[in-house]
């Protein structure tokens, strides 16, 4: 036990447990590693599990990042995805990110395995990492007019026009995108396979998410913050209840009418 160690509480080493950094935490661990009381012992394996998990993290980015390295004699390598092709409601929602090289962004991973507020707090990540990224969409009226596969592929393509830059390769969730003359790779479970990909899937995501927040302002009664615009049993309950509304999708829920 260091000399230090000895004249420092407990409550005091939690402090700056707690207050460290997690490029800090191997110092911690080599400065109260051999104090024997429990209270710092238990301190310090919670830094060590901290670590490993840290450590376990970077790995999958790295796995992650499989695509991206594949493709890096690419300038512009632009991961493409989209959100909200199966609601009965709201828009479908692309999006497009192009990171710079080498890239180390942890915790993004396909938007779908993701809490709401951990999307949020990567939204933002990405936007300040990213060399570029764009949203595009399809409204509910476009979906019915040219079917929501002609949407989707409508809404990507405006996202990538978004970009403000014109990618070198496309990674996309496991479809090619008609009418472009970018080289593509369609990558089955993209958005859990591929960084640029998640990402996209995570813009994406959040955009709609919020989209469909006020649409719940708009359109009181259906509960679209709440299911974001899915056929959830309170929605097909208010449907029916209240009829359509302008942001239903006509082809969609004739069914439910």
């Amino acid at each position: 036990m260091s000399e230090d160690s000895v004249q420092k509480t407990i409550a005091q080493i939690r402090e700056e447990y707690q207050a460290a950094q997690l490029q800090m935490l191997p110092e911690f661990i080599s400065a109260y590693r051999q104090d024997t009381r429990a209270g710092v012992q238990k301190l310090t394996a919670q830094a060590e599990r901290k670590l490993q998990k840290l450590e376990e993290e970077r790995a999958r980015m790295v796995r992650m990042t499989e695509y991206e390295r594949q493709y890096a004699a690419y300038t512009y390598v632009c991961g493409v995805d989209e959100a909200g092709r199966g609601p009965l409601a709201g828009p479908v929602v692309a999006g497009a990110v192009v990171f710079p090289k080498d890239c180390e962004l942890l915790y993004i991973n396909d938007s779908k395995q993701l809490s709401a507020a951990m999307r949020t707090k990567l939204f933002s990540k990405i936007l300040s990492n990213a060399v570029a990224s764009g949203v595009g969409l399809a409204t509910a009226e476009t979906i019915d007019e040219i079917n929501i596969l002609q949407a989707t592929y409508q809404a990507m393509r405006e996202a990538i026009n978004n970009l403000g830059i014109i990618p070198d390769i496309l990674l996309n969730d496991a479809i090619t995108i008609p009418d472009l003359r970018i080289r593509q790779v369609p990558i089955i479970k993209g958005d859990a396979k591929s960084m640029t990909i998640a990402a996209a899937s995570i813009l994406a995501k959040v955009t709609r998410d919020r989209m469909m927040e006020e649409y719940d302002r708009m359109y009181p009664g259906y509960g679209f913050a709440a299911h974001k615009g899915y056929g959830t049993k309170e929605h097909i309950q208010a449907l029916r209840k209240l009829g359509p509304c302008d942001i239903h999708r006509k082809t969609f829920i004739k069914s439910f009418l």
